[in-house]
């Protein structure tokens, strides 16, 4: 049973937002934050939630939407990269932009921001209209955040060019964060107001869960997803002030809400057109959480990963010192630690055992490890096991025969001059594909692949991006030990 009723947000969410259309004169502009495709963090915590709801919502609203894209012209030029996908920001748009609109929902204009002249920023914008794509250029507001007079005037957002829209609900969305979607969402309310269009403003974000406690491991969870950047959750204090209620928003959201009411006070005239950040929010999520406790213990895992992975990022990526420091005393608030997932211990000691890189599998009943090999990563070993394991079949039957296995590996050893001839996960995975055409064992293998998602899985030692990108597709919720697999200084 999930922890989650998907169809019951669909419903609620869909007609929340479709209510706040009609609070306005028929325009929203809403700031959709985190990720549109592949939620992973919230399909994670919310046992049942479905990584690509957004895109179902969106689906069912598709006759009276359209998307708009901002990415910052400062984040172009300096190659940001999206780190859960290893992509730059300025490829996750179009990446973005072809999936959303193979989902049949269309992708009016892209908008690049805080621009000042970046030449990156010139030929992504050349190259976008070579295509036939809208794009518009928004430079630094004039007086921000303070100096409302200058902000709200022709000075200020009215120097950017009005953004062309045809429908009802106009959604704002970016490769990630500081990319200028809340500035974006204002400078359009100020050009439609002035053209006597009553828009208004919501925004669209999951975490964290407004009507959850403080303390609720789901809304600690976001604390520890967003431990980098030093979130933290509180009680907002202008929706108690307001209304009497306790709600929970995150510090940003608060320290920003001052300065967002008085820009929207001046543009709509309106000072109580939303009392707190709450009120800006359409987020329905914790109405529809359906089994509270199989909830709090998946997000007490998801607090755990999130430490090993800053422990991962603090040697790998420039991570944040502080980070683990901060998730150690969330983990300290909730009285976990890594003892509470198994895995972890039992893939330590068994690579004591070894002078190796080895992977763990939790299936609950037992677990199952992988070790490297000439022919096999320990990843991949570890996911042929794991199917072995779940489709019962005797671990004297080899499911990849060498006569398969050896050409394959000789090919990008010796003709591709790939330094590790070993196959990956993804290869392995495609010679089982092939093999289940005469293996019978291999096809049973291959039909459970599905059965892979949701378990717990570890690794004695960092994974190349591809190996772990592969078992997070597969669903493995995958962690490693702060540890290199090898003394080269070449990491792939």
């Amino acid at each position: 049973m999930a922890g989650f009723d998907n169809a019951k947000y669909i419903k609620l969410q869909t007609e929340e937002i479709t209510k706040r259309i009609n609070n306005f004169s028929n325009k929203l502009y809403t700031e959709f934050g985190g990720k549109l495709f592949d939620d992973l963090h919230a399909a994670r915590v919310l046992p049942g939630y479905d990584a690509g709801v957004k895109i179902k919502i969106l689906k069912k609203l598709k006759d009276m939407s359209e998307i708009i894209f901002v990415i910052s012209a400062k984040h172009i030029e300096k190659h940001k990269v999206r780190a859960d996908f290893s992509i730059t920001y300025d490829a996750e748009v179009l990446r973005q932009i072809d999936n959303l609109r193979a989902e049949g929902l269309y992708v009016s204009s892209i908008v690049i921001t805080l621009f000042t002249g970046q030449q990156g920023a010139v030929e992504f914008a050349e190259k976008l209209k070579a295509r036939g794509e809208k794009v518009y250029f928004h430079a630094p507001t004039p007086g921000y955040p303070n100096d409302v007079e200058t902000i709200v005037s022709d000075k200020g957002y009215g120097a950017n060019p009005y953004i062309e829209t045809k429908k009802p609900l106009v959604v704002i969305t970016a490769p990630g964060p500081g990319s200028g979607k809340l500035g974006t969402c204002l400078s359009q309310l100020y050009h439609e107001y002035k053209r006597g269009i009553k828009a208004g403003y919501a925004k669209f974000e999951t975490f964290p869960v407004w009507n959850l406690e403080l303390k609720h491991p789901v809304n600690i969870a976001y604390e520890a997803a967003t431990a980098d950047l030093g979130d933290i959750n509180m009680i907002d204090s202008f929706h108690l002030a307001a209304y009497n209620k306790i709600a929970i928003n995150y510090n940003r959201d608060l320290e920003c809400f001052p300065v967002v009411q008085n820009i929207l006070t001046k543009i709509t005239g309106n000072p109580k057109l939303y009392q707190s950040p709450t009120d800006m929010g359409v987020n329905m999520v914790g109405f529809c959480i359906s089994d509270d406790k199989k909830v709090r213990h998946a997000a007490q895992m998801e607090v755990i990963r999130r430490y090993q992975k800053s422990l991962v990022d603090k040697i790998t990526a420039g991570g944040s010192k502080e980070a683990p420091k901060r998730i150690e005393l969330l983990m300290s608030q909730m009285n976990i630690s890594l003892a509470d997932r198994p895995v972890v211990e039992k893939v330590r000691e068994y690579a004591n055992q070894f002078d190796m890189p080895i992977c763990g599998i939790d299936l609950k009943k037992k677990v199952v490890y992988g070790k490297s090999k000439d022919l096999l990563s320990a990843s991949a070993a570890v996911v042929l096991n794991a199917l072995k394991e779940i489709s019962k079949i005797d671990d004297k039957f080899e499911l990849l025969s060498e006569q398969f296995l050896k050409p394959v590996c000789a090919l990008k050893k010796d003709v591709l001059d790939v330094r590790k001839g070993q196959l990956n996960i993804k290869e392995a995975l495609m010679v089982l594909s092939i093999s289940s055409v005469i293996n019978p064992l291999a096809k049973d293998a291959l039909a459970n692949i599905g059965k892979l998602k949701g378990l717990e899985a570890h690794s004695s030692c960092i994974l190349d991006k591809e190996e772990e990108q592969t078992l997070k597709k597969l669903g493995l919720f995958i962690t490693t030990e702060p540890i290199f697999s090898s003394t080269n200084l070449y990491q792939s």
